[in-house]
């Protein structure tokens, strides 16, 4: 390489640094080609790998779970059965993993105790003499009196401790409509599924392997009962653990279907379509029953609006002529 160079005219000073780049050039390709071609057996593993971690992440497979000790035996609801039907709502919400509970009993409690302390801080500051507050609110707390603040503080501690409460419920009653606007197209899957010649715990994987993207709750509980099942547990109380964790009636009638479906040996393709029918019906008889309540609930808008205009309509033009009449005299 020196002769070439000295054959071209240049010297070796300048052709050592063009040699040290080219060979980072040529390690530097080396290291990005041992990255990108790895090898597809290691591939697929750790793929695997990572599919078992995010279903376990996912809350696939539940843990029984236990008794509350130390700090949050304290915060959290001594009975029993007050647990259970809060974490029945925090499922029925769709955060059914092992530390649910844990956590929004937490949140509650930091918003509880953090929001009126916040308060308080800023009270504190708003009225020290040295401290010149330049935000409009701080001057309005600074002028605050003793009941306006105590009134505040009860605010805060409501929002904090009963904020989370509401929107726990209306999150269930979010997932709720989801489900049981989706579960119809879910049957027609699972009844395709069947026909096509799977198995009924196949189709319902497949069913929810399809539906991710498209009604990830339904996906999640289907793949939760199969997962269930994998594990060893019952069909029919995964399907009974499916019903109570979505709280809609559509899913705990459908586990009641295909329990009595396998029980008697009739056609699963059968009972989902007939299911599926009288699902389509409901919805379009309580869509029926919506719209015919609207002309009721329309009725106190129409008078209140449209009642004082036709009253004007009316007796408007009688008095313009009365006081006309009257004023000319």
């Amino acid at each position: 390489m020196t002769q070439l160079a000295f054959l071209q005219g240049m010297s070796a000073s300048t052709v050592l640094p063009y040699g040290i780049g080219a060979g980072a050039l040529l390690i530097f390709f080396a290291l990005v080609t041992f990255v990108t071609n790895r090898d597809a057996a290691a591939a697929r593993i750790e793929a695997a790998a990572k599919t078992k971690i995010d279903r376990r992440d996912r809350g696939f497979l539940q843990s029984p779970t236990t008794a509350p000790k130390g700090l949050m035996k304290t915060l959290l609801p001594s009975d029993e059965a007050e647990r259970t039907k809060l974490q029945k709502q925090l499922a029925q919400a769709g955060y059914s993993g092992r530390n649910a509970l844990r956590d929004f009993t937490l949140i509650r409690a930091m918003l509880g105790f953090g929001l009126p302390s916040t308060l308080l801080v800023m009270i504190m500051l708003s009225r020290m003499p040295e401290l010149q507050a330049p935000l409009p609110v701080l001057i309005w707390l600074g002028s605050l009196t003793s009941m306006q603040v105590f009134q505040l503080l009860t605010i805060t501690v409501a929002i904090g401790f009963f904020g989370p409460v509401r929107w726990l419920s209306s999150r269930v009653a979010e997932r709720k409509q989801r489900i049981e606007e989706g579960f119809p197209n879910a049957l027609d899957l699972m009844q395709i599924s069947v026909e096509s010649g799977l198995g009924f715990d196949a189709a319902m994987t497949r069913v929810g392997n399809e539906l991710a993207e498209v009604s990830p709750d339904i996906a999640f509980e289907f793949l939760s009962v199969q997962r269930q099942v994998q594990a060893g547990r019952a069909r029919e109380a995964a399907l009974r653990d499916m019903a109570d964790r979505t709280g809609v009636e559509t899913v705990r009638a459908f586990a009641n279907v295909v329990q009595q479906s396998m029980q008697f040996g009739t056609g699963m393709s059968e009972a989902l379509i007939t299911y599926a029918e009288e699902l389509r019906e409901t919805r379009e008889l309580r869509a029926q029953e919506m719209a015919n309540k609207l002309p009721v609930k329309m009725s106190a808008v129409l008078a209140s609006l449209m009642l004082p205009a036709l009253i004007l309509l009316t007796v408007g033009p009688v008095l313009i002529r009365y006081i006309r009449f009257f004023g000319g005299d």
